[in-house]
């Protein structure tokens, strides 16, 4: 096997042999990283990988787009005439490509053509999947169909970002390098995705909302785990929430609080807030086996509810830890009808008041709150960046509204005398998009843009709209909300239509502690990795605790461009390992801290 102190000592050439087929054809991947080679070599094969990943981003569209072409079409003219180098042979071996049935290889000619004329570059994936152990025929044929229609830009850098997983599975092989832990959060995350409420279960999608059946079901596999990892306690707690604690070397000091959520959106993914809950369990069962108390304990609770899916009570589950659970909640009916405190009871809970808010926690009692979770976006995986330090979860504003103008006939009214209220929501559309795009970190969304009883032929004298408003500051999503606002009264004055605006939500900001923040960069510095700070603009539990303690979140990157909320959502086992790894280092190095 290939080790790094071989690699970091070799000459250029040398360098580039014990390389050879990581980047198919194109050695000059390798040359360039021995150029960039540090003085004292690279220090983790993670620094390695990102180093070759860094001399395509930096190399020319030409250089690129050759490297692309490099590749061999999926059971294309190279398979059939066995014309492939050993690592692509052995690829389409595994994923079964050599035993397509005859209808699965005419259904892939006909994708590699129309692929080709639309692109002009091979299709690539990295048929090793996710998880490095192979994705199916139908899986790949599946993918193949739906990436034809993507923006040719797009998929030229998916095309790149397939080429680095290929790479890195590569290297694995070379180095002997078996991501065990990331494996282990993988495939609990898939055999989580396994239960799911019904109406969705039947049609292969994931959906697990607070305390039904696939709920108590996935809380009581998360207790299970618990206990196999080797917690000291493990129990269910009044709002549902699956509780473990680890005990440092006395039961009585402060703890190091982490957890995230397990219930899901619907037809939601597989790793939305359930990463946060299962890297932990992988932290605590390494110390288990390795008979290793440290100076704090740790604890783990996975939060029965974040999304406010089944119940309008979102960070129900968190809500409780800092006593913050409306006690209104327990009367609010479902879809069906049934209030949560049945649900509750109906769930074995106590469905008391008393016993929720016996859950708060006593913040004196706590280090702080750390979250790990999917970036649910796009950046980290545009960068090539397995990892990013959460700077601020972004605070937000949300608005339902409506513009009233007068409905009339579209051939006969003319336009200097319309009052068009489709035409006033639009320039405020594009009048936030425009405001929010001028402040680094602030976003803008109209959502819901509708026209009730519209017609072709009419004028519209309604549109109802949305308004959803962030910033990682709450004097940023303010300023941005006063803005939006006032253009809004502006263009109803200048037009002639009047509005109506309801506020829905208004949340915090929730800045990330400046410490525990460097305690997250420590950690993936000591990976190997550059540090990548970027906002969270997304809702996560971490806000919540951020009421009464320190917090500091870490992102990893999600595949297929970031998607999250959506069956596509993805990570890879080397990033959940990579995820392992600095949760790990994070325990490791906090007495290092007051």
């Amino acid at each position: 096997m290939l080790t790094l102190a071989t690699l970091n000592t070799a000459p250029r050439a040398e360098f580039a042999a014990l390389l050879d087929g990581v980047y198919e054809h194109s050695p000059w991947i390798a040359e360039r990283a021995h150029a960039a080679r540090p003085a004292a070599g690279y220090a983790s094969l993670p620094a390695l990988k990102r180093a070759l990943v860094e001399v395509v981003r930096a190399a020319s569209q030409e250089e690129q787009l050759a490297l692309v072409r490099a590749h061999p079409e999926l059971a294309g003219k190279a398979m059939v005439r066995q014309a492939l180098t050993a690592e692509s042979t052995g690829e389409q071996n595994a994923a079964g490509l050599t035993h397509c049935t005859p209808e699965e290889f005419a259904t892939l000619q006909q994708l590699n053509a129309s692929y080709n004329a639309r692109f002009g570059f091979p299709f690539l994936l990295a048929v090793r999947g996710p998880r490095g152990t192979g994705l199916t025929r139908q899986q790949i044929i599946a993918t193949f169909q739906r990436r034809l229609g993507n923006h040719p830009d797009f998929e030229f850098a998916e095309a790149l970002r397939q080429i680095h997983r290929i790479a890195e599975i590569r290297l694995n092989d070379k180095f002997g390098h078996v991501p065990c832990r990331g494996q282990q959060v993988w495939d609990w995350a898939e055999a989580l995705a396994a239960r799911s409420d019904p109406g969705f279960a039947e049609h292969g999608q994931l959906t697990v909302t607070y305390l039904t059946a696939a709920h108590q079901a996935v809380a009581v596999q998360l207790a299970q785990w618990m206990r196999e990892a080797g917690f000291d306690e493990v129990h269910h707690d009044a709002v549902g929430n699956v509780v473990g604690v680890y005990h440092g070397a006395s039961p009585q000091a402060p703890r190091l609080l982490t957890g995230s959520h397990f219930d899901t959106v619907r037809n939601g993914g597989k790793y939305d807030g359930r990463l946060g809950i299962l890297v932990p369990i992988a932290v605590v069962a390494g110390l288990k086996q390795g008979g290793r108390r440290l100076a704090h304990g740790i604890e783990v609770v996975a939060f029965a509810e974040e999304e406010g899916q089944r119940y309008k009570a979102t960070f129900l589950g968190s809500g409780a830890l800092t006593g913050s659970f409306d006690p209104a909640w327990l009367a609010q009916v479902d879809a069906e009808g049934i209030p949560m405190q049945q649900a509750m009871r109906d769930a074995g809970l106590p469905g008391t008041l008393d016993s929720i808010t016996a859950l708060r926690r006593d913040a004196a009692q706590y280090r702080g709150f750390v979250e790990v979770h999917i970036e649910q976006g796009p950046v980290l995986d545009a960068l090539d960046m397995p990892l990013g330090i959460v700077t601020s979860i972004n605070g937000s504003l949300r608005y339902l509204g409506e513009v009233q103008g007068q409905a009339s006939h579209a051939g006969t009214t003319p336009m200097g005398q319309r009052r068009d209220a489709a035409a006033a929501v639009a320039e405020l559309l594009l009048y936030a998009e425009q405001r929010a795009a001028a402040v680094p970190d602030c976003v803008a969304t109209v959502g819901i843009l509708q026209v009730p009883a519209g017609s072709l032929n009419v004028v519209p004298g309604r549109c109802q709209f949305s308004l959803d408003l962030r910033a990682t500051t709450n004097a940023a999503r303010d300023a941005l909300g006063a803005d939006v606002l006032a253009e809004l009264q502006r263009i109803c004055q200048r037009r002639g239509v009047a509005y109506t605006l309801e506020q829905t939500l208004q949340a915090s900001a929730a800045p990330s502690h400046p410490a525990w923040q460097a305690r997250w960069e420590a950690a993936v510095a000591a990976l190997g990795l550059p540090i990548h700070r970027l906002p969270s603009g997304a809702g996560h539990d971490a806000m919540k605790l951020h009421e009464v303690m320190p917090q500091a979140m870490l992102f990893v990157r999600g595949g297929n461009a970031g998607i999250s909320h959506n069956p596509l959502e993805s990570i890879s086992t080397d990033d959940a390992e990579l995820c392992v790894a600095a949760f790990e280092h994070l325990l490791e190095h906090l007495a290092d801290h007051p």
